[in-house]
């Protein structure tokens, strides 16, 4: 497979005035590695505040990073200042379809935005405006140009921003928890949507979701993050049929269970909170909680090694092993 987006060893750390001349930094993403390949799907799980969406903004270059390595599509881009080309090929589906769409512009003026930018023919943008709602399902496209973004509903809107997404003919997507603000009915219509887009146009897509079971039916790779590291990430129907890393049993363990007597069932529940990207704990950043901690985990930081076909940052991974 052909790598289209590399990220290596990449740290984003945010600076935050604490006064005239002192200041916090907040390690968002402190060392990650990570190779998305064209036509396939990496979902990045993890809790609030990991450093998934601080990720996925890095790798478009809306973040800069304090060092490391972007290449896409074999050229390094980390310090690249002529964007054009790399804008255009680099998309993303943000979280809130309410607040990404302007409202004060029609759907045809939204989608139209970008080519506009791009100095794309007046008539080649007709021709992919149309696509592009076809693609999405907004049928017939007529009926949807002159409207305003009020007058969609939450599915609709989302699909009005990956429609946005797609005019410029992308090779690689980000999609920030695109189903996480939508109404249920609609969250599987839109992941099999971009599932099939993404297959059609053989785009490299990076998911990014706090629900595992939706990663599970997404995804072709899964990278579990915590506190701004990746702890455990491989095939995922193989990640999640037999996790190695402490932190990927925990978010198991948590995904609901179908079965009518659950609520009579004890559900495990990681004790504490994850800790401040501010001052992360030496060692394995997980060992606070870790039901599994020993001493080697309070003062030595595991780095990513190959257990059974995937990487895990645990000292003790290969006791997990099934």
């Amino acid at each position: 497979m052909k790598a289209i987006m590399e990220l290596k060893n990449v740290k984003t750390y945010f600076r935050v005035s604490k006064g005239l001349f002192r200041s916090l930094i907040i390690k968002a993403l402190d060392g990650v590695s990570l190779t998305v390949n064209l036509g396939e799907t990496i979902s990045i799980v993890g809790e609030s505040g990991c450093g998934k969406t601080t990720l996925g903004r890095t790798s478009l270059k809306l973040e800069r990073p304090e060092s490391g390595q972007i290449i896409f599509d074999g050229q390094e881009i980390t310090k690249m200042k002529d964007t054009r080309t790399f804008r255009r090929k680099a998309q993303m589906i943000f979280q809130d379809p309410f607040t990404s769409l302007n409202p004060n512009m029609t759907i045809r003026q939204i989608i139209e935005e970008p080519m506009l930018i791009h100095n794309i023919s007046k008539k080649e943008r007709e021709e992919r405006i149309k696509k592009a709602l076809a693609d999405v399902r907004l049928l017939p496209p007529e009926e949807f140009l002159p409207k305003y973004p009020h007058m969609l509903s939450g599915g609709q809107r989302q699909r009005v921003g990956i429609a946005r997404s797609l005019v410029l003919d992308p090779i690689f997507i980000v999609a920030d928890e695109p189903v996480s603000m939508i109404d249920a009915s609609s969250r599987a219509e839109i992941l099999s949507l971009i599932r099939e887009i993404q297959k059609k146009y053989s785009v490299g897509v990076l998911y990014i979701t706090h629900d595992i079971a939706t990663a599970k039916y997404f995804s072709d790779r899964i990278a579990v993050m915590y506190a701004g590291k990746i702890v455990e990430h491989g095939e995922t129907q193989l990640v999640l049929k037999n996790p190695l890393h402490p932190y990927t049993m925990a978010l198991m363990d948590a995904v609901p269970d179908p079965d009518p007597q659950n609520r009579f069932k004890f559900r495990k529940v990681v004790p504490g909170e994850p800790p401040s990207p501010i001052s992360p704990p030496p060692g394995c950043r997980f060992h606070p909680r870790c039901p599994h901690v020993a001493e080697t985990c309070k003062t030595n930081e595991p780095e990513l090694r190959n257990i059974s076909g995937r990487e895990v940052a645990c000292h003790f991974a290969e006791i997990f092993v099934k």
